[in-house]
């Protein structure tokens, strides 16, 4: 154990970080499947550091981790934290030894939590994000990916505006054929980008990008009337409609690595971008068949450039490189959103994904 553990286990140094996601680790996890002090912990790690609003768990855990996405390996329960679910700005996390481990508990912020005689209720919308939320936002609430593209053929479409008009907006009535019921609300989508297996040419899902909402009236022979009640762009002409799905924000997750073998690329990032950073959303190609779920990260691996063997002449692949870590944050059958967490270079369409190595780490950027 080096100095700076042994510093760590001599006497609770305390250190913070914030998270929203709701995960009891039991003290039996943290010290079966925990990490040892010099894999877990950063060299350079402070002693304390208590949370700020607008940190984020991945954000703050990486100050003291050498792989942020696995915390919950040292985290221990508190047993006197009648909420150990959501941690506020003011609160401090400490690290203490755990039977040769190191293990983490919970100390609320003074002045936010009264452990006795009763805890002072604290707003769920205070706590801070696990991740940034507002990056995702969009694609958690409105966002839809179909994995057959050939039902579009079925849904219900926007055929004209009133009075003619090629593009309509808020507070203007539409016209939709399809089987729409009278009074019911409906999200009106945009085809965006059609994903593809870039081996085999396989249609893995695609994308609707949400437009806006109407609200269906009266219908004759198959065409029904419509009102929008709002618009985040132009409704036009081929809009597709369809019902709303009562989707709540997913504001808890759980990282971790994929339980099984995952092997995939990054197929696309929305909006036509090529090259990649921190923080940007990408499409990944594989989803739940392939046992990708909420939370998982992967290591995201760059090809080694090619060179020429200066002796042989040879032409030669150089091993890839680590270069980033993506968080899957929205998973579908066949393909998956992820959140860019780590990048130590620019990520290109095209890179591979695989389970992350806990041997190496990836400093952050």
């Amino acid at each position: 154990m080096d100095v700076k553990a042994k510093r760590w286990q001599d006497g609770p140094l305390r250190w913070a970080w914030g998270t929203g996601i709701a995960l009891l680790l039991t003290a039996t996890l943290a010290q079966a499947q925990g990490l040892s002090w010099e894999q877990g912990l950063r060299s350079d790690a402070p002693d304390r550091y208590t949370v700020v609003r607008g940190d984020t768990l991945w954000h703050i855990s990486g100050r003291f981790l050498r792989h942020p996405w696995q915390w919950p390996e040292v985290w221990q329960v508190n047993p006197q934290i009648r909420n150990p679910h959501l941690i506020y700005p003011g609160d401090v996390v400490y690290l203490y030894d755990c039977n040769g481990r190191p293990c983490l508990g919970l100390e609320r912020g003074q002045g936010q939590v009264r452990l006795s005689p009763e805890v002072r209720r604290i707003p769920v919308r205070e706590a801070i994000e696990p991740i940034p939320l507002d990056t995702v936002r969009h694609f958690l609430r409105d966002h839809r990916v179909i994995d057959d593209p050939e039902s579009l053929d079925e849904l219900a479409y926007v055929v004209a505006g009133n009075d003619r008009r090629i593009i309509s907006g808020a507070g203007d009535r539409i016209y939709a054929r399809g089987e729409l019921e009278n009074g019911q609300r409906y999200g009106i989508y945009r085809v965006g980008e059609r994903y593809s297996d870039a081996a085999t040419g396989e249609t893995l899902g695609l994308e609707l990008i949400s437009i806006g909402r109407a609200r269906a009236g009266r219908s004759e022979d198959g065409i029904a009337l419509m009102e929008v009640l709002s618009a985040s762009q132009e409704v036009r002409n081929e809009d597709i409609v369809l019902p709303l799905e009562e989707r709540e924000l997913i504001s808890e997750f759980e990282p971790r690595a994929p339980e099984s073998d995952v092997d995939g690329t990054i197929l696309a990032v929305p909006g036509g971008v090529r090259f990649i950073g921190r923080l940007q959303v990408v499409a990944l190609d594989r989803g739940r068949q392939d046992g990708l779920e909420t939370g998982h990260v992967l290591q995201v691996e760059q090809q080694g450039e090619r060179v020429v063997d200066p002796r042989t002449g040879e032409s030669l692949r150089l091993p890839g490189t680590d270069a980033g870590l993506v968080m899957v944050f929205r998973p579908y059958e066949r393909m998956s959103y992820g959140l860019v967490m780590q990048a130590t270079r620019s990520l290109e369409v095209g890179d591979r994904l695989h389970n992350p190595r806990r041997g190496v780490g990836v400093a952050q950027r």
